[in-house]
């Protein structure tokens, strides 16, 4: 990266612990992690050797003021804070849409206002064709970031999206859930019919970094992944192990969508990953190459080309 000042939101969850390392591997002059848990910056501090040129910043999205101290001299911002259990933002949504609604508001807000290079705000397959009070939060978030564009000649600051499937072993994760479970012999499954994206970490970590350096402001970019179905996942951790099946939990999903039959009209394939272009006039970039979905194109964990086997998922987990 060619940023000399980088600010990551939401910096102690599973993605800013890994982009942490990554930064500590490939340093700028200022890393800052701001995030609301001291006790998990003190753990990461620790983990890391707290390196001279990272900064421990306390601080919510929800608070403005806290931002604009944060973002000052800033080159580029990933937005990567939000609440992200969907059980719990879909009992309690108002608290949801505070974080990553109104959250991702303020930091667009005050990055155009300390005049910060570049925003990727983290988004999610949920926010695609949402039916959980988490995924309507993120995709209003991905809403609030390309309409962040218009007027991009009053501002230098771009904004754009990265959006990915479930990845494997993060704090969300079912596998760390799992493989406690497989302990007694039983794991718990919702549905035996299930099927989510899968990603490793380093290599959501990649292809954000990719996404940043190639980034006009206004795309959602989204990575061609390979799917898994939850009982091979279930295979892989426990062999042999019994699946209670306890039925869809509240706002979920049997199979993830990552692009809509709607958005494919307006979507551009590339090798490895496929960007939702803005339909607004403001996009008036370079034609950015990639070749036109064909009508009636969608991109679900279903009807997926690519799917992870047993064996392949074991060795990534």
């Amino acid at each position: 990266m060619s940023s000399s000042s980088v600010v990551v939101t939401g910096g102690t969850g599973s993605l800013g612990t890994a982009l942490a390392n990554y930064y500590l591997l490939n340093p700028v002059d200022r890393y800052a992690i701001l995030s609301r848990d001291s006790h998990k910056q003190q753990k990461l501090r620790k983990d890391l050797g707290d390196p001279d040129n990272f900064r421990w910043l306390l601080g919510d999205v929800r608070d403005s003021e806290r931002l604009e101290e944060v973002f000052q001299n800033v080159d580029l911002v990933i937005h990567a804070a939000a609440i992200k259990d969907i059980t719990a933002v879909e009992y309690s949504p108002v608290e949801g849409d505070k974080t990553n609604n109104r959250g991702t508001q303020n930091v667009i807000r005050v990055a155009k206002k300390c005049g910060v290079s570049k925003v990727m705000v983290i988004s999610t397959d949920k926010a695609a064709a949402p039916i959980n009070a988490y995924g309507v939060s993120k995709a209003m978030a991905e809403k609030i970031a390309v309409e962040a564009n218009v007027g991009h000649q009053h501002t230098k600051t771009k904004v754009s999206c990265a959006r990915y499937g479930n990845v494997i072993g993060s704090s969300g994760s079912v596998v760390p859930i799992w493989k406690k479970q497989s302990e007694d012999g039983t794991l718990l499954i919702t549905d035996k019919k299930m099927s989510r994206f899968w990603i490793e970490m380093s290599d959501a970590v990649a292809f954000i970094l990719g996404c940043i350096e190639r980034m006009n402001g206004g795309e959602i970019f989204i990575p061609k992944l390979k799917s898994a179905r939850l009982v091979d996942v279930a295979e892989a951790i426990a062999p042999g192990c019994h699946l209670a099946e306890i039925g869809v939990r509240p706002g979920e999903k049997i199979h993830e969508t990552l692009i809509t039959e709607s958005e494919a009209t307006h979507t551009k394939e590339f090798d490895d990953h496929f960007i939702i272009e803005p339909e607004f006039s403001f996009w008036t970039t370079d034609d950015i190459g990639g070749k036109p979905l064909p009508e009636g194109f969608s991109y679900s964990s279903d009807n997926n080309q690519e799917w992870l086997t047993v064996d392949m998922i074991r060795n990534m987990i």
